[in-house]
This record gives structure tokens, sequence and C-alpha cells, in this order.
């Protein structure tokens, strides 16, 4: 038997009307948010080759441009896992698939208000 305030199962669409009526509660896991979401968006494909860029534009002798690249390629690094528990709310609401994943596998719980 599910504890007081948790919903044992709440299907997508009623996730999506009742969120905002304010009838759930999401907890999200941060650190869990933020792997799934660095994986989900590919993170990892974006950032690394505009960083490398940035490298080999300083090593050329495009010192200014290469520091940008660079700076850029790390501050969206770190804006995305800042912001991982809130870009993961938009995908769940959005997608069905992902809801039902991140629901299962405790990144995020959904309560009754």
């Amino acid at each position: 038997m599910a504890e007081a305030g948790y919903a044992e199962y709440v299907a997508h669409e009623e996730f999506r009307s009742g969120l905002p009526a304010g009838r759930f509660r999401v907890v999200v896991d941060p650190k869990l948010a933020r792997r799934y979401v660095a994986q989900r968006l590919l993170l990892l494909v974006i950032v690394m080759p505009v960083i490398g860029v940035g490298i080999a534009l300083a090593l050329t002798g495009s010192t200014w441009a290469g520091a940008v690249l660079v700076a850029l390629g790390v501050l969206l690094n770190r804006v995305v896992m800042w912001q991982a528990p809130r870009i993961l709310l938009h995908l769940a609401l959005r997608d069905a698939k992902v809801y039902e994943h991140v629901t299962q596998n405790g990144v995020m719980e959904v309560r009754r208000a």
C-alpha cells in the first residue's frame, strides 16, 4: 500500500492537466535529473566540439575567438546542469515516454497536493 500523499500511478494526461491546476506536487532528484537531461539532450556531443574548436582557434592565433568558444561551451554545460530539474519537468510535460521513464526510475516523484 502506498504512503499517504503519494500517487500510486498518475497517467500522463492527468499529470499534464493537473499540474497547472495545482493538483500535484513534483519532487525531482537534482543529481539524477542532471544525468538524465545531459544524456537526453546529448549535451556532451554539443559541448565538446564547441570547446575543441575554441581550443583549436586559440592555438592557431585567434585567441579571443577561441576563448569565447571555450567559455561558451563551459557556460552552456553549467547552465543546463543548473536548470536540469526545470528542463526535466518541461520534457516530462511534453512527452509521455519521458514522463513514464523518469517516474518509474525515481528521477521524479509525483505527489497529490
